[in-house]
């Protein structure tokens, strides 16, 4: 099976990041029993453990397709069933590789790169030789694989090389790599999502940050005139997850019927719409086996992934043998479907890669990704907690309470800031997470109005009001975990990266709320980010301007809320983290912000990486930054 994610589906989570309904009954903290000692771990400890994704299954069956940075950097690997040992495809030290497919009939496969993080990706085929082809040569161009065509001896690639602001789609041969125009894109359409057998294209055109519409082209017809689908009034939202296999129906999903997304499907020959699949969350995506025997359905359920397996055929829910404890990610089906894939990840363990032999009892794992150092009862499992704001509106948010944090002992805390707008803080394993938490730091992760996963009503309470309502969620925040009789109220950082780096730099500015900040690659200067977005982004572009405002009309307002127009307000000492690669938030912002830091004489960090665009493909990286942050915090908290 070989699935791939729309393009506009990507950047639509969240523009720049670095990825209310009822509460669920809160879980206790895992206390550390009282026989263990607990070690603090170094950052390099954490970041031995591996990072791996990718279920790409080879033709005949033995291989997955797995993307890793064993080796200090992303590269690609192939990963036997059979638990062997695996082989490294890519030999990168300097620039990410990621894997994206093997070929339905042989050992080649296909993967991308970019340049330091410029997220200039060209799409590149590694021989059964071991050699590469860079499928999409040129300056100055983004490209990425759009799916395989069902005789599997052509695959679909978009690119922007001839116009940077849109992307148009080619058909590419397995033979000989040559490839054909299949759609010429001038007026800035998304492209979703192809059909099997290659006759539609399923588009979509973004109105306003609340609004879309899907269009359908018929390939095959005279001319290629999209056709509009989703014909709706007021602010309604869509998005295609995939095709039927059969290429007779668009499965999308849309806001138009409640709250939450809810999946849908078009069927295209009698022009009809239907209800596919409805939950008490968002539907975050549904797609199919190789022959659409299953189906693989995701929801965001209150910051974690519920993944459903449907066998069509009974339409039962497959129930797997009992595995490790966890979220199932990346499930993918072998060309017989007779072997499945799938990742497990949790809070107190990196993702691992397992198998299992559709029908058998029980599950293999074949990789053991936490460094080798550490103790897993040492990690702490976050409770989804909820607070009331200033206007009472309910905030959730992740908890993480240290092993040693007690009445007692009590700890200092730190907020942290997803990236967005309109992101989400998530369940999950983070190494930036757990090594704070280790050495003893109380992290919240507060999923502020305008976080995704809440229902579109909480999505939009931020527009336009950024640096204002949100903030002062972050602020309430700090307010609840005053209330903990195990936090000590008087030692509160916060920090966030991207977006979340921009409400850090807010608290610090128009709060004194907070002892000490960390900037990770935020911006700071709305005005210059919305003047300098990518070219490729100008499909979305007025869904920004919804968002945030318009440089054009709303420079009062964007000045207002931008932290380094305000500089001479921050007091508090602030670690800034910039990559000089960076495309979405540039190093201008961060070098201008920390010289106005510097002018007040004001405590301020500056950490710069030469080699690194908007987050961190370097494993040395990371390391570093983490370092920084624990001794910044250290030194100021």
């Amino acid at each position: 099976m070989r699935v791939f994610v729309s393009f506009s589906t990507m950047v639509a989570l969240s523009f720049f990041a670095v990825s209310c309904g009822k509460a669920p009954e809160s879980q206790a903290p895992t206390e550390t029993p009282a026989a263990i000692t607990l070690p603090t771990y170094s950052a390099q400890t954490f970041f031995d453990t591996t990072t791996l994704y990718g279920s790409s299954i080879n033709h005949d069956g033995t291989a997955v397709l797995v993307t890793s940075d064993e080796s200090g950097i992303f590269n690609v690997y192939s990963y036997p069933l059979d638990g062997g040992e695996p082989t490294q495809l890519t030999s990168s030290t300097t620039d990410a590789m990621r894997g994206v497919s093997w070929f339905p009939n042989d050992g080649r496969m296909l993967f991308t790169a970019d340049q330091g993080g410029n997220e200039l990706n060209h799409v590149y085929v590694r021989l059964e030789d071991g050699t590469t082809q860079d499928l999409t040569p040129g300056e100055n161009l983004k490209a990425m694989v759009a799916g395989w065509h069902e005789d599997d001896m052509h695959f679909y690639v978009m690119t922007n090389e001839r116009d940077n602001r849109f992307f148009d789609v080619y058909r590419y041969s397995t033979d000989d790599f040559s490839r054909e125009l299949v759609y010429e894109n001038n007026t800035g359409f998304n492209v979703e999502s192809i059909s099997p057998n290659g006759r539609y294209l399923a588009l979509s055109r973004t109105n306003s940050n609340a609004d879309s519409d899907l269009f359908l082209v018929d390939l095959q017809a005279a001319g290629t005139e999209p056709k509009l689908i989703t014909p709706t009034e007021g602010n309604v939202s869509h998005s295609a997850y995939t095709f039927t296999v059969d290429s007779t129906k668009l499965v999308y999903g849309t806001d138009g019927h409640g709250e939450y997304y809810q999946a849908w499907e078009y069927d295209i020959e009698q022009d009809a719409h239907a209800q596919l699949y409805e939950a008490a969350w968002d539907v975050s995506f549904l797609y199919y086996s190789e022959t659409g025997r299953y189906q693989v359905v995701g929801v965001n359920a209150d910051a974690r992934t519920e993944l459903s397996i449907y066998d069509q055929s009974t339409g039962e829910r497959v129930a797997l043998p009992e595995h490790p404890p966890g979220d199932l990610r990346g499930v993918n089906f072998s060309q017989d479907e007779d072997t499945m894939v799938f990742y497990v990840n949790s809070d107190v363990s990196p993702s691992n890669l397992m198998v299992w032999n559709v029908g058998s009892d029980s599950v293999a794992q074949l990789t053991s990704t936490l460094a080798t150092e550490m103790d897993p009862d040492h990690l702490v499992q976050s409770t989804v907690e909820r607070f009331p704001s200033f206007d009472d509106l309910t905030i959730p948010g992740l908890l993480y309470k240290p092993h040693q944090a007690s009445a007692d002992n009590k700890v200092p805390a730190v907020i942290y800031i997803h990236g967005g707008p309109g992101g989400q803080t998530r369940q999950g394993y983070s190494a930036m997470v757990q090594h704070l938490v280790n050495h003893g730091y109380a992290m919240f992760g507060v999923n502020n109005r305008g976080s995704s996963g809440y229902g579109k009503t909480f999505f939009h309470l931020d527009d336009k009001r950024h640096g204002e309502d949100d903030l002062q969620d972050i602020v309430y925040g700090k307010k609840y975990l005053q209330t903990l009789d195990w936090v000590d109220p008087d030692r509160i950082a916060v920090m966030g990266g991207s977006y979340g780096g921009y409400l850090t730099m807010a608290a610090l500015a128009f709060t004194d709320e907070f002892d000490a900040g960390i900037n990770i690659f935020g911006v700071t200067n709305w005005v210059r980010t919305l003047e300098s977005i990518p070219p490729w982004w100008e499909s979305f572009r007025q869904s920004l301007y919804d968002e945030l405002g318009d440089p054009a009309t709303d420079m009062e307002r964007l000045r207002r809320i931008s932290p380094l127009f305000h500089a001479d307000k921050i007091k508090a000492p602030v670690l800034v983290v910039q990559g000089a690669n960076d495309p979405r938030v540039l190093q201008v912002e961060s070098d201008e912000m920390v010289e106005a830091i510097r002018a007040n004489d004001v405590p301020v960090e500056y950490v710069l990486f030469e080699d690194e665009g908007h987050g961190f493909a370097v494993k040395e990286n990371r390391i570093e930054a983490q370092e920084a942050y624990l001794q910044f915090l250290l030194k100021h908290l």
